[in-house]
């Protein structure tokens, strides 16, 4: 990626200026979608954020796939076969590499007590604890870093995240599909609706998490 993304167009950001910060971060994200590295930057993004970097590579794909409903599977299959690479790096960072760099990643971002919790629990039942943590709002590359320092098994690692993945990754592709360009313009006009709701989503499945 030696290119940076082009200004936002009039089309994806019709509304003009906008003071919200998180917005321009929106629409920053959807400028990807009108730019010829857009596809290889939702790859590198799943890549770097299932192993070393928080990069949400669901903001892009779901940016690209409401500019360019016809491809919102294609870049569903973009980001989980990127994602689940990244996992084999963020495992291999979790048994060769976790004073160095696993360490790090984990510290950095304040992920030390998920860390913990993937600890005691992945190698128990590896197959449904990535399964499961590979789907929800959760720091997947703690989940591959965990699982490589405890020697969990990899191939039990992998095909749990590529189920897990796929079906989340797929099942904002079809929602993009049907509302194409209608979900675009219901996002910009609705912004701190869609974030609000999508915090109580996350709120509420943290809390189901703990209580189950």
């Amino acid at each position: 990626m030696s290119e940076a993304p082009p200004p936002i167009s009039a089309a994806a950001a019709p509304l003009g200026p906008t003071r919200n910060p998180l917005k321009r971060l929106y629409r920053w994200i959807l400028g990807w979608a009108n730019h010829r590295w857009g596809t290889w930057a939702l790859a590198g993004f799943a890549f770097i954020d299932s192993s070393v970097f928080p990069i949400p590579p669901l903001f892009l794909q779901v940016a690209m796939s409401l500019e360019r409903p016809r491809r919102a599977y294609w870049y569903a299959l973009v980001n989980t076969v990127a994602s689940v690479l990244g996992a084999i790096l963020g495992y291999v960072i979790g048994m060769f590499l976790f004073e160095t760099l696993g360490r790090w990643v984990i510290d950095s971002f304040g992920y030390q007590a998920r860390f913990e919790e993937v600890k005691s629990h992945i190698n128990q039942n590896t197959f449904i604890i990535a399964l499961v943590w590979s789907f929800i709002p959760f720091p997947y590359k703690v989940i591959n870093i965990g699982a490589g320092w405890c020697g969990a098994p990899l191939g039990t690692l992998l095909v749990a995240s590529t189920i897990g993945r796929s079906a989340r990754f797929f099942a904002l592709a079809e929602i993009c599909r049907r509302w194409g360009p209608e979900g675009k313009d219901f996002i910009e006009r609705r912004f701190n609706w869609v974030l609000l709701g999508v915090g109580a989503l996350v709120v509420t499945v943290i809390v189901l998490m703990r209580t189950l």
